[in-house]
């Protein structure tokens, strides 16, 4: 009789989400050797290749790929009794503040994954402007925090890095229009940078509308009335990326990084960070995690 190590299938699906050995290990607290001889160790017990190792980027043998699955609920369970059965359960309530427009699709996962493993543990999520966050995270009205930049202040983490595209209604042709019609939040730490690539391109533009609300800016461009920008992957599905070959500016890229006061003893938050990691990387890195 052959038995799965639950630890090898952990560092399994951590490759997987992380995109390779090196960031696994972090998350893991083990040394690259030590994953990569648990990945040779769940090769030789099931007698088969998990990774194709022929190209650059981590993809999945089809083998590797029905054992994810497995993996994944095997994990799950085991963590499931371990809370269950024992008495060494969190308590207590974490603050994190996260811009609205990159709540989706990453928290909600995170969220998930967080509460199965803490459920003890009350997520406080606060949403609003990254300006916003980053005043009460100085107050101490939020321990852990997420914003959009372009640049990071100190004690910050990059998470990941994704481009700013222009959107608009489908088919619409507001970004033809001279001057530009914009539409954008009062706090929108975009707006700068959008109006200083228009500014340097020599193309006019005019504020359509200027609000604090989401749902303002979406009906407005909806109606192609006006066009907006947003980080590649949060995109509105009543919204798209505009192909104006050219018409209008590139935008700059965007930061996506994690504060935090937490110490290096916090258990709870460590992996709450952890989480929010793993959920970013795989984000900046759609098409690898997919060849997977």
């Amino acid at each position: 009789m052959r038995n799965l190590d639950i630890s090898t299938l952990r560092s399994f699906v951590a490759v997987v989400d992380s995109g390779g050995v090196t960031r696994a290990a972090g998350f893991l607290h083990l040394t690259q050797s030590a994953v990569s001889m648990q990945l040779k160790r769940l090769e030789e017990v099931l007698d088969i290749t998990l990774f194709d190792r022929s190209g650059r980027s981590l993809a999945l043998t089809s083998a590797g790929e029905h054992l994810l699955v497995y993996a994944r609920r095997m994990i799950d369970l085991n963590d499931e009794v371990m809370r269950r059965l024992t008495d060494t359960s969190f308590e207590g309530e974490i603050r994190l503040g996260v811009p609205h427009d990159i709540v989706y699709p990453a928290i909600p996962r995170v969220l998930k994954v967080f509460h199965a493993a803490f459920p003890r543990v009350k997520v406080h999520l606060i949403s609003s402007n990254t300006k916003a966050l980053k005043e009460a995270y100085a107050k101490g009205a939020c321990e852990t925090i997420l914003t959009t930049e372009i640049g990071m202040d100190a004690g910050g983490e990059e998470l990941c890095v994704k481009p700013l595209n222009w959107i608009g209604a489908p088919g619409g042709s507001a970004w033809r229009q001279r001057p530009l019609k914009l539409a954008f939040g009062r706090q929108c730490t975009f707006r700068p940078s959008v109006i200083a690539s228009l500014d340097e391109a020599n193309i006019p533009w005019e504020l359509q509308i200027e609000t604090d609300s989401d749902r303002t800016i979406e009906a407005t461009v909806s109606a192609d009335l006006a066009v907006h920008a947003v980080i590649e992957g949060t995109e509105p599905p009543h919204l798209v990326r505009i192909d104006h070959n050219g018409s209008l500016p590139a935008l700059p890229d965007q930061r996506i990084n994690l504060y935090s006061n937490a110490t290096e003893t916090d258990e709870v938050r460590a992996a709450l960070h952890g989480y929010l990691r793993q959920a970013f990387f795989a984000a900046d890195n759609t098409v690898q995690l997919r060849r997977a």
